[in-house]
């Protein structure tokens, strides 16, 4: 599923106009980026948890040419989801 069909789909759901939806998603999706990126964690209830993580540096190897490779340290974002997004997804 796009964003768009996101859009779409709630759009459909609700009667409200598409531009007001696209407006909608694309607050909150920013609102989440926004708030990952401050490095505070993202909280949906019954849906999931959103935060970062650093990851520590690392040595890593070229597959073709077995080479020693230095993985520098980062930071990724991570999802963990729900009790009810769990259960749903588990049961398709």
């Amino acid at each position: 599923m796009t964003k768009r069909d996101l859009v779409v789909k709630i759009a459909q759901q609700t009667g409200l106009t598409q531009c007001d939806i696209k407006n909608v998603v694309e607050g909150v999706l920013d609102g989440i980026t926004d708030a990952l990126s401050a490095g505070d964690k993202v909280e949906l209830r019954n849906f999931g948890i959103f935060k970062v993580k650093a990851r520590r540096s690392r040595v890593g190897r070229n597959p073709r040419t077995g080479s020693v490779v230095p993985i520098e340290s980062k930071k990724v974002s991570i999802f963990k989801p729900g009790k009810i997004m769990k259960k749903k997804v588990e049961g398709v």
